[in-house]
């Protein structure tokens, strides 16, 4: 089943497709991290904030901001279905200006391994955009 981009339907299934994924799992143990997404120009019905709240060896995703993100991740709306479709690279995104990070940079890139699987675990998605 079809789920419509950053819909509370996709945090579900998103949350599902990161507990099924087991290099994700592999790679959140003893890693304790929460990135905040801030989308600009989100179309009606989908989340112009969301979160990633890694603790304990799960991860959750989100609508809504969470006031103990390490990491506040920012672009408009056809960056972040670019990133999601694989058009565009985060690393890419982000040497290009369309993509801007706050916050705890450092902890960011010790769970780099986190965040490239967390890209690879949602990729079977069957998204609507």
């Amino acid at each position: 089943m079809s789920v419509q981009f950053l819909s509370d339907e996709w945090m579900t299934a998103a949350t599902e497709a990161l507990a099924s994924s087991e290099a994700f799992s592999g790679a959140i143990q003893n890693v304790d991290l929460v990135m905040q997404f801030d989308v600009s120009d989100a179309p009606t019905g989908a989340a112009s904030v969301y979160n990633v709240a890694i603790a304990d060896g799960t991860a959750t995703v989100a609508s809504g901001a969470n006031e103990d993100a390490d990491v506040t991740v920012s672009n408009d709306y056809d960056t972040a279905v670019a990133i999601a479709k694989g058009d565009l690279n985060t690393q890419m995104a982000f040497m290009s200006g369309k993509l801007k990070v706050a916050g705890n940079l450092a902890k960011l890139m010790m769970n780099q391994n986190v965040v490239s699987h967390f890209a690879t675990a949602l990729a079977p998605m069957d998204v609507t955009f």
